[in-house]
């Protein structure tokens, strides 16, 4: 990477460190948290489908990720995956189980929004507001059931079109065919359901090509939507169990898949929490963000301390401009001696809205302590890290 030539900040902003309050109160505002390194989006389900409306009107094309344990166990060892999820446009929390390693990292996700209870939502919204629906994958008998049923039960709903490719690995697919029908159909929102992750690789491969405002995927909601496949009962997903009804539906099928999952997922998080809390213990107390303007096209901010929940929410509106900022942004991180799992997931998103549209987000001489936590989360290497004195001239960040 390509590191321009900067200036030296010419006036110093600071940035007050008090939370900013409305009426009195603290305005809330909800921060990502990065569990095995995936920054997981802290949406309700009405905001969830709030943003996927907004996708829709904007016309241009997004992808929406459900991660669960089993995501982000194969995450972890598929660095195609890790990346799929880093940058989708929204990141959803599906499983349980991460609504409690939210907790246990300090910053607990309002809930689950998993695909198969989102997905019914999305269909009523879409009839509700005219949206084409395009249902991908699944057996061929499947997807037609799943889309009569949806035709009896919403009338209003334009399915503009369905496809079940045959099984097979992801490069021996017929991508021209599925291209064609969807391009075609020109819908508005693409259910794609074969499985993870095949259908995420597929989706990250061929969404802007596409041009759907929105593709998702959804797993076995087709399977779902054509009652071949049963949900468990309300209050077993209600207390997170609903993975224990699945196994006994297919237990020759999912035991070896669960059983590897709760060692990995379990010992990763275990160690996650156990470091971040033995580093918590030897951060310096107190923290402080300054903002510095460097030119037209650069802003600066420089970080000392903790680079914590606490620090980023007596900061909201630096973070919160980041995201939503014109400018590149320099983040000068020398003298930040903690980050925890909302400080690593705030720099991955801004990261990624900033790349988004078009701008870029550079570490400077991040300490140890940053360089650390940030890879044991496999994220240091999405940021473009330059030394401690801007240079004069381009500098490739991995020799920084």
């Amino acid at each position: 990477m390509i590191f321009p030539n900067l200036t030296l900040p010419r006036r110093q902003k600071t940035i007050s460190a008090e939370p900013r309050k409305r009426n009195g109160t603290q305005t809330g505002h909800r921060w990502p948290v990065a569990i095995l390194g995936v920054p997981i989006d802290p949406v309700t389900m009405d905001e969830a489908l709030d943003r996927i409306d907004a996708m829709v009107r904007s016309g241009r094309p997004h992808y929406v990720v459900t991660p669960n344990v089993d995501f982000l166990v194969q995450a972890r060892r598929d660095a195609e995956l890790h990346r799929i999820l880093l940058e989708a446009d929204l990141v959803l929390c599906d499983g349980q189980p991460l609504v409690w390693a939210s907790r246990w990292l300090g910053n607990s996700l309002p809930g689950r929004v998993a695909g198969a209870d989102l997905a019914p939502r999305l269909i009523a919204r879409a009839e509700q507001k005219g949206y084409r629906l395009f249902l991908l994958g699944a057996t061929p008998e499947a997807n037609a059931r799943a889309v009569a049923r949806l035709r009896d039960s919403h009338p209003g709903l334009v399915v503009a079109g369905h496809y079940s490719p045959p099984f097979r690995p992801l490069t021996e697919t017929d991508q021209a065919e599925i291209a064609r029908r969807i391009r075609e159909a020109r819908p508005d929102i693409l259910f794609v359901s074969f499985g993870c992750p095949k259908q995420e690789k597929w989706i990250a491969r061929h969404y802007r090509a596409l041009g759907v405002p929105v593709a998702l995927g959804m797993g076995a909601t087709i399977d779902f939507l054509a009652g071949q496949v049963r949900r468990a009962p309300v209050w077993m997903r209600g207390a997170g169990l609903e993975w224990l009804f699945r196994l006994a539906q297919e237990p020759r099928r999912l035991f070896r898949r669960y059983a590897t999952n709760l060692r990995c997922f379990g010992g990763a998080i275990f160690v996650q929490c156990w470091l971040m809390r033995r580093a918590a213990r030897r951060c310096k107390p107190g923290s402080a963000v300054a903002f510095f303007e460097t030119g037209r096209a650069w802003r600066r901010v420089k970080v000392s301390g903790a680079l914590d929940r606490s620090a980023i929410e007596r900061a909201a509106g630096v973070w919160q401009q980041l995201g939503a900022d014109d400018h590149d942004c320099l983040l000068d991180l020398r003298t930040v001696d903690f980050i925890d799992s909302t400080g690593a997931a705030v720099l991955a998103r801004r990261w990624k809205q900033l790349h988004a549209a078009g701008h870029r987000l550079v570490l400077q001489s991040p300490s140890q302590a940053v360089r650390r936590a940030l890879a044991r989360l496999s994220l240091l290497d999405c940021f473009e890290i330059v030394g401690a004195t801007p240079p004069a001239g381009p500098v490739s960040s991995k020799a920084a």
